[in-house]
């Protein structure tokens, strides 16, 4: 799924109980996130609920280095806001990532309303630790 095929999705859903159903399914295409991979180095800080993001980097076809991303949260809504995150950022090329401006898309989505402060400070510091992941990959090279 598309980041635009979720965006197309959450405008049909105008309630916002529908759209944390959504976002519980969304979590729940996430793929599989190891059992090794639950571990204190992928575990994002500043989350209330426990979140886990591991980082692929390969190179892209100019040698820049593309970022893949695979995640999972202990919490129903969270895993779905780290599968939206995550299908927002995957695939996407280091200078992209940096780039790209999340919180506009939080705010389009109306999360500045309907999210707990605990859950906006975890989906901030997802955001964070992406673009730190993004900026290192990108200094590596």
């Amino acid at each position: 799924m598309t980041i635009d095929e979720i965006l197309e999705n959450f405008e049909f859903l105008d309630d916002w109980d529908d759209r944390y159903r959504y976002l519980i399914e969304l979590g729940r295409t996430l793929e599989p996130l190891s059992e090794e991979a639950h571990n204190d180095a992928n575990k994002v800080r500043g989350c209330a609920s426990q979140v886990w993001l591991q980082t692929k980097v390969e190179p892209g076809p100019d040698g820049e280095p593309v970022l893949h991303f695979l995640g999972d949260s202990d919490a129903h809504i969270v895993r779905g806001l780290v599968a939206l995150t995550l299908t927002f950022f995957s695939g996407h090329t280091a200078r992209d990532i940096i780039a790209a401006d999340a919180q506009a898309l939080f705010k389009s989505l109306g999360f500045e309303q309907h999210l707990t402060p605990q859950r906006s400070n975890g989906l901030r510091s997802m955001v964070e630790r992406i673009k730190k992941d993004a900026a290192q990959a990108l200094a590596a090279v």
